[in-house]
């Protein structure tokens, strides 16, 4: 595929470094959740109950993925925990009473339940970091609201073992970094930097910015085999029911595609990463 180089912004940026202004302050050091008198600790699945419990995870300054309220109850001692909650930019869902009592295991949960992730994340600069440190040009994967954990444990393996620099997923309709994706992973989650963003459009506008190609994985795209990736690029991959939505679609540099021969019309998500992958890999250190 001929690519349109008329323009040098996206090298020029690249090659000043040009990145990210940092969103998040210095961290506080990671401290485990201390468990209140009424309060357990956390449980196997990441999940930390009570209300106490909760506090102490909140103040600890450790990554949340979201914070489960029961319906109806935000009101009492649970409103400044749901205040700081949305304050640092973590979901809060209103959920089911069952479903509460299922993930508490049936301890009291006093309303509130909060989903701790398996991993600290990065910011997106970060990212780019590492292939800088690395002499490397960077090889970020985007995946735009992959919601089986079982196939983002998968790509995650897949991106460290093609030596991605990155994974970028979105805070919302999109599975955190679970249990089960620790284990899905086969261990590849503890050397890959993760990032979670508000809004993927944005960031991939960013990436562009900072010289990097989007090439997201769609149907009716160009053959991955004809695209030049010897480039400092990000690979989008898309939900498994929709797809790379739409916004994304029209922001991305170039649609590629994974030819098929057979009945079926797409692969799973994470073997359609290990192809693009792959190939992205390889077509960077033959360049």
């Amino acid at each position: 595929m001929q690519k349109d180089y008329s323009t040098k912004k996206k090298r020029e940026n690249f090659d000043k470094g040009k990145g990210f202004a940092r969103a998040n302050p210095a961290r506080v050091p990671r401290e485990g959740a201390r468990a209140g008198a009424c309060d357990a600790a956390p449980l196997e699945g990441g999940a930390v109950i009570g209300r106490n419990a909760v506090r102490e995870l909140l103040r600890s300054g450790r990554a949340v993925d979201k914070l489960l309220v029961q319906s109806g109850e935000r009101e009492g001692a649970l409103v400044p925990l749901v205040g700081e909650a949305i304050a640092r930019g973590i979901p809060v869902v209103e959920t089911e009473r069952r479903k509460m009592d299922m993930l508490a295991g049936h301890v009291p949960h006093q309303g509130i339940i909060a989903m701790a992730a398996e991993k600290e994340y990065v910011s997106v600069e970060d990212i780019l970091k590492i292939a800088a440190a690395r002499g490397e040009k960077p090889l970020v994967v985007i995946a735009d609201g992959i919601a089986d954990p079982h196939n983002l444990g998968a790509v995650i393996r897949c991106a460290e073992g093609c030596g991605a620099h990155g994974l970028i997923i979105p805070k919302r309709h999109a599975v955190g970094l679970t249990p089960v994706v620790t284990k899905a992973s086969a261990g590849a989650i503890e050397h890959l930097a993760i990032a979670k963003v508000t809004n993927i459009a944005a960031t991939v506008e960013k990436l562009k910015e900072a010289g990097l190609w989007i090439f997201a994985a769609e149907a009716g795209g160009s053959d991955f085999r004809e695209t030049d990736m010897n480039v400092p690029a990000a690979i989008v991959l898309g939900s498994e029911g929709s797809g790379v939505s739409e916004l994304v679609r029209k922001k991305s540099d170039f649609i590629v595609s994974i030819p098929m021969y057979g009945r079926v019309n797409s692969f799973n998500v994470s073997t359609a990463a290990a192809v693009l992958l792959c190939e992205a890999a390889y077509q960077q250190r033959k360049g």
